[in-house]
């Protein structure tokens, strides 16, 4: 029953949003350049590959080695606006609507974390991973990695059509007042590696 209404306020959301879709894309390519859209492979339920899809908030920018300079600074006050107001989420209702991801559940991560996971954290792969979940309205990427894991291990433990509810209202709110969008040393969220102690974050 969770998927039929997913699909269904998916497709009704996109219909209704698309204004806003066509407007964020064409301010997207204006701003950052092409491609509009990021996609990357991530982990879906029992970690299957997905490929979701966001709109791009960062710049192609490159130090003198060709490398890819860090987040911070190729995170332009645009992009920051982007993610604060989650308009770069919009695209993942079409990964909702082909059923790749649910509208509520664990945040889909990098197919790289799947064996850093503990056993207790690998549980997280049991739901449909979702556009937002319990640990986004708990505090978003200002959360720690141990925490938010585990946030999302206790909404596998209790997922229902009320906690759902519960989390689409604190959504609502977390969207208002843009709470958690960074890291507190860090423009999204470091790279989580596993809970080694004696592993250097990135």
């Amino acid at each position: 029953m969770k998927r039929a209404v997913d699909a269904a306020i998916a497709a009704a959301a996109l219909l209704v949003t698309s204004p806003i879709i066509a407007a964020t894309a064409i301010a997207v390519r204006i701003r950052l350049g092409s491609p509009v859209l990021f996609r990357q492979a991530r982990a879906g339920r029992d970690g299957h590959p997905i490929e979701i899809v966001k709109f791009r908030s960062m710049t192609d920018a490159r130090g003198a080695d060709g490398e890819l300079l860090p987040d911070d600074q190729r995170l332009p006050r645009f992009g920051e606006l982007l993610r604060a107001s989650s308009l770069d989420e919009l695209p993942q209702l079409w990964n909702v609507v082909r059923g790749d991801m649910s509208l509520i559940g664990p945040r889909p991560l990098p197919l790289t974390y799947v064996d850093r996971y503990s056993p207790e954290q690998r549980r997280r792969l049991d739901a449909v991973p979702g556009i937002t979940g319990w640990a986004q309205v708990h505090g978003r990427n200002a959360l720690d990695w141990p925490t938010k894991l585990a946030l999302d291990v206790w909404y596998v433990d209790h997922a229902s059509p009320r906690v759902d509810l519960q989390i689409l209202g604190l959504t609502v709110r977390a969207v208002l007042t843009r709470g958690g969008v960074s890291a507190i040393d860090h423009v999204t969220m470091h790279e989580f590696l596993g809970d080694d102690p004696s592993t250097p974050e990135r």
